[in-house]
């Protein structure tokens, strides 16, 4: 059964046994992400993520690997536009050292000078890789086509121009803005006893004091296009559509949508562009939500002599998607959902990460039964009338990369989306 707990400063703890598991998964997500950075700012969330295993001031870096090693277990991080979550996968005897652990790090890191010169060169490394990776950088340049000149369109990375810069006491500036109990979300899912963690965690937490911070600028969808030119062996195609956030009533019929329009090989674009045109190898699409938008995604890659044809057939498709959905191919989808759901819950980690998220976007966890309920009653009629929706809204972007000259730009997409 999931149980919640607030201490009197803000700071929430859900968990959720599992009972015949061995293992359990404890971590803290800080409301505290790419998000809430100001253009200064932009990388210190991340960047802050990696100085966080550097030294504490009572343990070394090698002293935080060792202690959760020695016991067998596995301690890492990730940083995303809304959040940070620092976690750690234990045995359950082991639950207290990992929350131990893992509160020592976030609450009391030290940012020794020489530890952050040694990670600024790692993630200037990490950012050069990632330039060179490019069905990964596409969606970040997607992302700034959609949001430019926002918070929420900034890579989480940031420019290695920024990182280069950042010094000590921006790291813990950044710490006192936004890392208070309130928030916080400690979450732990396996062989975890809720009563335990409460009282270790009042003893970490309780003498800390909120902070209240507000809530970040709402993102606002603009629409653009970037390309980027480069010899390679294919160009990268990232088409997007501003989506449903966490709240809008389209949530789950968006995520039907994307599932049937390219969530799988049974699906539209991969059985259309890949299996009868051969035009690409991988494509595929995507619903992803946030607390105040959200975002439909497309993505391929194909040759430069292809680009063009694959960017028209998939208007097309997107097109033909208003007016002849099958009950069978909904159902399909639903049944893709459900089943990812599930599937991805068969672990302590995704446990507790799912806790965390879901209580940091609704204030409780939606019972599976539930979440079945609303993906079930999405209809072909939604599905259709989502699809009419995504071509007559005009909030739209795009993003290219590699030898893509001759590819047609936006303006020539959404004239085809109109015809």
């Amino acid at each position: 059964m999931i149980r919640t707990t607030t201490l009197a400063n803000g700071l929430r703890i859900i968990t959720e046994p599992m009972p015949g598991l061995a293992s359990a998964s404890v971590g803290l997500w800080v409301m505290a992400g790419g998000r809430h950075e100001r253009p200064e700012q932009n990388g210190i969330a991340h960047f802050l993520e990696h100085m966080a295993f550097k030294g504490t001031k009572t343990r070394t870096a090698l002293q935080i690997a060792e202690q959760i090693e020695d016991v067998g277990g596995y301690i890492n991080a990730y940083t995303s536009r809304e959040m940070t979550a620092f976690y750690a996968r234990v045995l359950g005897e082991d639950v207290p050292l990992a929350l131990d652990v893992v509160s020592d790090i976030v609450l009391n890191p030290v940012f020794d000078q020489k530890e952050l010169e040694v990670e600024r060169n790692v993630i200037l490394q990490e950012i050069g890789m990632a330039l060179d990776t490019p069905d990964d950088i596409i969606f970040d340049w997607l992302q700034e086509a959609a949001y430019p000149d926002q918070a929420f369109g900034r890579t989480i990375l940031g420019p290695a121009e920024r990182v280069a810069t950042f010094e000590r006491s921006d790291l813990a500036g950044f710490v006192a803005e936004h890392y208070g109990p309130d928030q916080m979300i400690l979450a732990a899912a396996g062989a975890v006893d809720h009563d335990a963690i409460v009282r270790q965690a009042e003893t970490i937490f309780a003498s800390l004091s909120p902070i209240r911070q507000p809530a970040p600028a709402l993102a606002v969808w603009k629409g653009s296009e970037r390309r980027e030119i480069r010899d390679l062996e294919q160009v990268h195609f990232a088409l997007a559509f501003e989506g449903p956030s966490y709240a809008d009533p389209d949530l789950y019929v968006a995520q039907v949508y994307a599932t049937a329009m390219g969530g799988g090989m049974s699906s539209r674009l991969f059985q259309k562009i890949r299996e009868e045109r051969g035009l690409c190898y991988s494509i595929f699409a995507q619903a992803s939500s946030y607390d105040d938008t959200g975002m439909v995604t497309i993505y391929a890659g194909t040759s430069s002599e292809e680009v063009a044809a694959l960017e028209l057939l998939t208007i097309d498709e997107l097109k033909r998607a208003t007016g002849d959905m099958t009950e069978a191919e909904v159902a399909r989808a639903r049944a893709q959902m459900k089943a990812g759901l599930l599937m991805g819950l068969e672990g302590a980690s995704s446990r507790a990460e799912r806790l965390a998220r879901n209580l940091a976007v609704w204030g409780r966890v939606p019972d599976l039964a539930e979440i079945s309920e609303r993906i079930d009653a999405v209809s072909v009629a939604d599905v259709e009338a989502y699809a009419e929706k995504v071509l007559t809204q005009n909030r739209d972007a795009m993003a290219l990369y590699g030898p893509a000259g001759d590819a047609p730009d936006l303006a020539t997409l959404r004239a085809r989306l109109a015809a």
